[in-house]
Parts: structure tokens; C-alpha cells; sequence
């Protein structure tokens, strides 16, 4: 089974056309964040969303603009060293980000704390950990109020450098809910053909990907073409190894949402034309043993 593709909003320029082309070809996701598109994606996607009830809305907390740092800052809600580093994790920062995050999208299915591991510089593992459980103290309130549908993790670096794991993760949540069933409902994490780590694992049967299901999670696969650059790399003799009569863009994408235990993999495509040539790869995705000799193929180079 491949995963569902769906619209990642991240380096969009035209947000609210981008989104009107993904979901008019079916996209179940749209993934987006407060600073996002200086600072205008949620904006941008209101009126959209508004035509498509039935689209699941991904957010997150944690980054912002320097103008939604000012903000914060006249609010009360956020110091100036991490107004400085345009990223915090603090409990009061986080409600108040999520107030405004639903308040500028209509909706919200899913708030992702935003590369947790980004608040790790110059904290041990431990002080770490304690401000993820803080953030996700913030978004059980949504959830547990069924303001939000529930809440997870997007990380670029998180799980590959081991500031945290899957399980360390899960204990959180249910630490920040205090029960044993808490509002953890999704991972996003880079899934590609340069950060192909989670795919070899996945297929081995192992890693964060396979965890993440076991869980009970949505596993969402981030950059699939690596902002762009995968597509230098893939040489007409990778495309084809993937899969004969391909664009670049496409096999790349097939090869990622073709992830065993991934769910949704995120594109940028904001033309119909684009859209439709991943979709079509996408439908029939490739097996275990062919997305294997793709990646056995780029270990041995």
C-alpha cells in the first residue's frame, strides 16, 4: 500500500493556489505551520479550506516569524532569548499559538510540536524532554476540550541524532496526560532517497516508522524530494530503476510513498500537472523487494 499524497505547504510561494489544485485532485492532508510563507499560510488557506470540509488540517507549534514573535512578546507569552531564536516550546507560548492557529484556519485535525529538537541546543537530554512534555501538557487541553483531534511531532533531525525516541516520545504523552491513552496521534519525519534511513529500516522491519504504526500513529514523510535537490541526483539510470518513463519529480516520490508503514508523504506540487504525474506513479506503488534494490543500489555508490 502506498501512502496518501497530500499537500506539505512548506517553501509554497502561492499557498491558497497550490492548496486549491491539491485538493481539488483529492488530497486527504494539507500540512502547514505558522511561519509558513512569512508568516501568511494559515491566511492564505481559510478561504480554501472553507470549500473542502472534509480536508484534515495539519499545524504545528513552535517557529515563528520575527512580526508573530513581537506579538508574543507584547502578550506575555514568550521571553526575549527565545524571541531571539524564533522558536519556543513553553507551555503559556504554545496554548497561545494554538488560540491562534485555530482561530486563523477555522480547524485544526492535528497540531504537531515543531522540531522539538531545535529548543535542545544547550540542554541535556533530560531538559529536553521535560519541555516536549510541557508542549504536549498544552495541546492535551486542546484535545481532552476536542478543540484539536490530537497532536504529535515533526522532526527534521530529532530521531536520527537521538535527542528522542518513538517510545521516549509516547512516555511523554502519557506523562503530559497522565493516562495511559493520551492525544498522540502523529510523526513526521523526512522520508526520502537522501534521508533514506527510515526506509531501509521500515523495510527491515524495524525504526521509527514501524514504531510510530505499532503505536497506533499516522506516520507523515516529510521533504520527499529534499527541497529540490534529490532531483540533481536522480539520473536517468535511478529513474529507471524505479521505474521506467518517469519524471525525476515522480520516481522520486514513489520511491518515498512507497515506504513500508508510511501513511502520508508530502508534496509541494502546486501545478495540476505535477500533481497528477506523482499521483499516478503513487497508485501503483513499488514492492518491498523492488524499493530494496533502490536503496541497495544507492548504498553501494
Amino acid at each position: 500500500m502506498t501512502a496518501a499524497l497530500s499537500l506539505g505547504t512548506y517553501r509554497v510561494r502561492a499557498v491558497s493556489q497550490a492548496a486549491r489544485t491539491a485538493l481539488a485532485a483529492g488530497s486527504p492532508w494539507v500540512d502547514t505551520a505558522p511561519n509558513y510563507a512569512r508568516g501568511r499560510a494559515h491566511e492564505e488557506l481559510l478561504p480554501v479550506l472553507g470549500e473542502y470540509p472534509t480536508v484534515r488540517v495539519a499545524t504545528k507549534t513552535g517557529f515563528f516569524t520575527e512580526e508573530q514573535g513581537r506579538t508574543a512578546l507584547a502578550a506575555g507569552v514568550l521571553a526575549q532569548e527565545e524571541a531571539t531564536n524564533r522558536h519556543s516550546l513553553e507551555r503559556g507560548f504554545v496554548r497561545w499559538q494554538t488560540e491562534r492557529s485555530l482561530a486563523a484556519l477555522g480547524r485544526v485535525d492535528l497540531v504537531f510540536v515543531h522540531n522539538p529538537e531545535h529548543h535542545g541546543h544547550g540542554l541535556d537530554r533530560a531538559a529536553l524532554h521535560c519541555r516536549v512534555r510541557e508542549a504536549f501538557a498544552a495541546l492535551e487541553e486542546f484535545a481532552h476540550a476536542g478543540r484539536i483531534g490530537g497532536y504529535g511531532v515533526a522532526t527534521w533531525s530529532g530521531l536520527r541524532s537521538g535527542a528522542f525516541s518513538v517510545p521516549e516520545l509516547l512516555a511523554l504523552a502519557r506523562e503530559a496526560a497522565g493516562s495511559a491513552e493520551p492525544h498522540f496521534t502523529g510523526l513526521q519525519m523526512p522520508v526520502s532517497l537522501i534521508m533514506d534511513d527510515p526506509i531501509t529500516q521500515a523495510l527491515n522491519g524495524g525504526g521509527p516508522l514501524v514504531q510510530a504504526k505499532d503505536a497506533g500513529l499516522i506516520t507523515f514523510g516529510s521533504a520527499p524530494l529534499h527541497g529540490g535537490e534529490l532531483l540533481d541526483a536522480m539520473t536517468p539510470e535511478l529513474v529507471n530503476l524505479i521505474r521506467p518513463g518517469l519524471s525525476a519529480a515522480a520516481a522520486a516520490l514513489l520511491a518515498a510513498g512507497s515506504c513500508p508503514h508510511l501513511d502520508v508523504v508530502l508534496t509541494s506540487a502546486s501545478t495540476r500537472e505535477h500533481w497528477d504525474d506523482a499521483a499516478k506513479a503513487l497508485a501503483a506503488p513499488l514492492t518491498g523487494e523492488e524499493l530494496r534494490r533502490v536503496t541497495d543500489e544507492l548504498a553501494a555508490e
